[in-house]
């Protein structure tokens, strides 16, 4: 299964269809990220296994919500089920890409730590807040090549695991082929990927204001728009829903953009 190329206005696009999937049940989008968030961050919180646990179990969030996208792309209602239906398909693969990320996560620290970073690494991983800014200009200071090979790293990580999720979900993928095949489709799409990006930018500063409560509207439809940039880079899944105004569109209609 290999990613198609689209042009770059799909960037725009693929923001236009997520929203118009929030558009469907916009109260229980909102809903579901808000206990999505809280219980992600809650889960974090916990000491030492917090954080390692969260990233375990990402993957599987992240698959029910796309479950439910791909619900109300085929015309059915979004439940507040879909925030575990991951947890029922395909979690043992899940949780293996969570725990793989978790240690691409790991391996790259420890190169950051190896290239004169170690402070600013150990920073990083207290987790603490630091309430003298001096403390980490001064860990910054030495750590330029870790920092740029950290940002690489970090870089390829995510594309690596942009799709991951979703190809294990809908194409039955076991978690290092989809890694791979998550970044080969970003980096052949990088263009309308950066586009994008940058067109939820000014979005996201408007939802920071006030008080961050614009995610609660902001953070539904980018999960949405991410399932509507799967469907559309890999249009030969079953699951892909009809053509409309705003909304995600089908493998044959995709074929004709």
């Amino acid at each position: 299964m290999e990613a198609r190329k689209v042009s770059a206005i799909n960037g725009w696009l693929w923001i236009k269809q997520g929203y118009g999937l929030f558009r469907k049940s916009p109260l229980l989008w909102v809903s579901l990220t808000a206990i999505g968030m809280i219980g992600m961050l809650g889960l974090a919180s916990a000491p030492v296994v917090g954080d390692p646990l969260a990233t375990l179990l990402f993957p599987i969030v992240l698959a029910g919500y796309m479950l439910g996208c791909r619900a109300l792309a085929q015309g059915e209602e979004l439940e507040l089920a879909h925030l575990f239906a991951g947890f029922r398909q395909q979690a043992q693969q899940l949780v293996t890409l969570g725990g793989i990320g978790l240690v691409a996560q790991l391996l790259i620290l420890g190169v950051m730590k190896l290239t004169g970073g170690a402070e600013l690494v150990d920073i990083l991983m207290s987790g603490k807040q630091v309430d003298d800014p001096a403390v980490l200009l001064h860990a910054m200071e030495g750590a330029g090549m870790a920092l740029l090979l950290g940002m690489a790293l970090f870089s390829l990580l995510m594309m690596a695991t942009q799709f991951a999720p979703m190809l294990v979900i809908f194409g039955r993928m076991m978690p290092v082929p989809a890694m791979k095949t998550s970044l080969r489709a970003f980096l052949r799409n990088i263009l309308p990927l950066t586009v994008y990006g940058v067109m939820l930018l000014p979005f996201a500063l408007l939802a920071s204001l006030p008080m961050m409560l614009g995610w609660l509207v902001l953070m539904p439809v980018v999960i949405a728009s991410m399932y509507a940039t799967y469907s559309d880079l890999f249009p030969m899944q079953p699951e892909t829903p009809r053509a409309a105004e705003g909304e995600a569109v089908t493998p044959g209609d995709q074929g004709q953009s």
